[in-house]
């Protein structure tokens, strides 16, 4: 299979830049217009909270005295640099799986500059039931998820072509 052509591969790299700059719009809005750890009410089961996690993902490691930054920072740029390979070496004709690489990519970037910037990733999106509390999260957490879902649903989409041989 021939990768994919630059104008297609350029596509999708665009489709992440829109993420990264959608990405930190609404964390610069949820800076601007929020107060740190002081809840907003949306509904009855979404607030805008503004967070800074200095961890990963449900803030693992965010209190482990600063390294981490530079560790996930380093993970991140390792893992879009993957994606980015990833994604110009695919076959022009596919369409899911770019979509679901440029989400992940979009994301990890985002929350990339934030930590490089700041140290930390800016979070506003809390949602609750009942006292229970999701990690508050953002549009680049967002789109990771959605991309890491699409990837999953992509790998068990039955291939098209030669059957393989039978044992």
């Amino acid at each position: 299979m021939a990768p994919m052509r630059a104008p297609t591969y350029l596509m999708w790299l665009g489709l992440a830049g829109v993420l990264v700059v959608l990405d930190a719009w609404t964390k610069h809005l949820a800076s601007t217009h929020l107060a740190l750890y002081r809840p907003l009410e949306v509904t009855s089961w979404l607030n805008l909270t503004l967070a800074h996690n200095e961890g990963a993902a449900f803030s693992f490691l965010a209190g482990a005295g600063g390294w981490q930054r530079w560790f996930f920072s380093v993970v991140a740029i390792g893992i879009s640099a993957i994606l980015m390979i990833w994604l110009w070496r695919l076959p022009n004709r596919s369409r899911l799986l770019p979509v679901a690489i440029s989400l992940v990519l979009g994301g990890a970037i985002g929350n990339l500059i934030d930590r490089l910037r700041f140290g930390y990733v800016v979070d506003f999106i809390d949602v609750h039931y009942r006292g229970w509390h999701w990690p508050a999260f953002n549009v680049a957490d967002s789109v990771i998820v959605i991309g890491v879902i699409l990837l999953l649903i992509e790998g068990f989409i039955p291939r098209k072509g030669p059957e393989p041989p039978r044992l």
